[in-house]
Formats: C-alpha cells, structure tokens, sequence
C-alpha cells in the first residue's frame, strides 16, 4: 500500500503550484521575443508600418518569412501588437514605451541589457568560484547599454525630480556648480548643462571607458567649455571649488565605501549644498520582492554581485545621510523603481 501526502490545510496544491512555475516560462518567452525583436528590427518596422503584415515585414527587413510570422504570433501573444485589420499594429504606447529613448516612460533598453553575459552568463559560470569583476572588466557593449537604459532615470530626474527638491530649482536657474557622480557615458552632464545653462558641470566617474565616450557626447553636444570630466574612483574624488549640488543617479549603490564617498560629497559642498541621490528603491519586504518591480530589480542584483554590491532600500539613504551630518532630508518617489533621497550640507537654512 503506498502513503500519500495531503497538503496541509491552506497550503497550495500541485496543481495551484503549476500556473506559478508556468509564469516564470511565459514572460521568458516574452522577454526573448521583445528582445529579438528590438535587435532585428521588427519592433521599429511595426511602429513605422502600421497595419503590415508578417510578409510585408519580411519583405522590407529581408527577413524569412516563416521566421517573421513565427515572432509575430509571438509578439501578439506578449501583447505587443495587435491586430489591425489583415494586418498588425503596436498595441497602445509601445512605440513609446519600447522605442522613445526621449520619454521618462522608456523600458525597451532593459530588454537587450538583460541579455547581455554580464548578467545572467557571467553569473552562472562562476557560480562556485563567486568570482567579481569591475566595470573595466565589462564589454564596450554593456557600457552602451547600461548607459541607454539610464537615460529615462536622468529623463525623470532632470528637472523633473530635482524640482521636488526645496530650493534647488531656484539654485539651479541662477548658476551654480554642480557635479555628477559616477556620470557613465555623459548622458546626464549633457542634459544637466543645457537644461540649466547657467551652471558649470563637473562629471566624475572610475571607469576610463565610460570617460571617453562622455568626452566624445560633451563635444558633439558643443558643451565642452561648460563642463569638465574627470576619471577619478567617487572614494577618492574631490573638488578645487566647492559645488552647490552633487548629484548621484542609479550608482551610489555601487560605491566600494559608501561611508566615505558621502564624506566626500559633504567635503565638495559648499556651504548649505545639496546632495541628490537617485536610485532604485529595493524592497526590503519579501511581499514587495514578489512584485514586478522587486522581481527586476532582483534581476539587476545579478550583475551588482559581480562588482561585489547589491542594491539598498530607499531607506538605506536615510541613515548614510544622517551618519554624515546632512540636514533637511527628504525623499520623493518618481516611479515603483526610481526615488530621490536628498539632504544639505551644514548652513542649508531652513527646508
């Protein structure tokens, strides 16, 4: 005779299990066809031919044909397009949403980055060895990526974000100085110097790559007498002139000692200066780990391990800045993955 398990009462069956498991393979599959079709082309040609067919796609992109009708079944089954008469269509704001790298809303970057061997291949083959790396260690490709996918952070944060800040707008319109930490390829010096062209721009990042590229985007953008780029490790940063603002944007996770990168902020300040933080807020619940946003960014911490970080709670930032004798601390909420946590440096006046 054979014993069977029951399920203790209130505990989920097998069966109740399955659609669980079943959900981890579907938006596998909708993350690989999004991505194929970001790469291939076959996003963008939908966007600019509504209303064509799997044929007409294959014929414009010099695609198979079979291969095309195959992604597009697919894509209409991840709900990015839909039908549209005998044809296909994006489904409403995916033009926006996978295509607009301008717009605050933009995600399709997050898609190819996910598929790059810094993050899951990487991983995996040192799994037993936990072997870390740093950004000097990453492919040119992952810099270009990371850097894209940044842009709708820098997108919300600038003006956006920082106008949420008490006084700072007013700062920031009369000319100051204002210095971006860990500024990546540029992306955020360049839109920091023309939204406010009254300011000097200080960029400062540890990556010798990522420097070159941002030269390169201050140039072409004719800013190079309005901001000034340094490769130098945020632990060992400092200024020749104190700065007015110090602006951190989804790296001050990353710093190998945060303790001492934000007393270097506090040094750079001038007197009652503001220190901007922006990052994602990890979830420190496992409720809230179960959600999309705490599911991605559980995605994200694949990478973070291998430089030997992870991501931190929002309120995290909280006590670093309390630890460092900032004043007048705030946070604001700009989406589920993006928050500002600010404060000011002593003589900041009232909030």
């Amino acid at each position: 005779m054979t014993a069977t398990i029951e399920p203790s009462a209130g505990a989920p069956s097998v069966a109740d299990q399955v659609p669980v498991l079943m959900t981890q393979v579907a938006g596998y599959v909708g993350h690989r066809t999004i991505a194929i079709g970001l790469r291939g082309g076959l996003v963008r040609a939908v966007a600019e031919r509504p209303g064509s067919t799997a044929d007409d796609l294959a014929e414009h992109l010099a695609l198979d044909n079979f291969y095309v009708s195959v992604w597009c079944r697919s894509a209409l089954a991840a709900g990015v397009l839909v039908r549209d008469g005998g044809g296909l269509r994006l489904a409403p704001h995916m033009d926006t949403l996978l295509l607009d790298t301008g717009s605050p809303a933009y995600v399709g970057g997050v898609f190819t980055l996910f598929e790059q061997p810094e993050v899951f291949g990487r991983f995996a083959a040192n799994l037993a060895t936990g072997e870390r790396m740093w950004w000097d260690d990453t492919s040119p490709e992952w810099i270009t990526q990371v850097s894209g996918t940044g842009t709708p952070f820098y997108t919300r944060l600038i003006p956006g974000g920082l106008a949420l800040v008490p006084g700072l707008t007013e700062r920031l319109e009369a000319g100051c100085r204002v210095v971006d930490t860990a500024c990546g390829a540029g992306r955020g010096v360049v839109r920091l110097a023309t939204t406010y062209p009254n300011c000097e721009v200080v960029g400062i990042d540890g990556d010798a790559h990522s420097i070159a590229e941002a030269r390169k985007r201050v140039e072409a953008a004719g800013l190079a007498d309005r901001v000034r780029l340094e490769c130098i490790p945020l632990e060992d940063m400092t200024l020749d002139e104190p700065a007015a603002v110090v602006i951190n944007n989804i790296s001050m996770h990353e710093c190998r000692d945060i303790d001492r990168v934000a007393a270097n902020v506090l040094a750079m300040l001038e007197s009652g200066g503001w220190f901007v933080i922006s990052d994602f807020p990890f979830p420190d619940t496992d409720e809230a780990l179960r959600t999309p946003p705490g599911r991605v960014m559980c995605g994200i911490q694949f990478f973070e391990a291998q430089i030997d970080d992870q991501l931190l709670p929002r309120a995290a930032y909280d006590d670093l800045l309390s630890r460092h004798g900032f004043a007048h601390m705030g946070s604001a909420a700009l989406t589920l993955m993006h928050t500002l946590t600010y404060g000011r440096g002593p003589g900041g006046g009232s909030r």
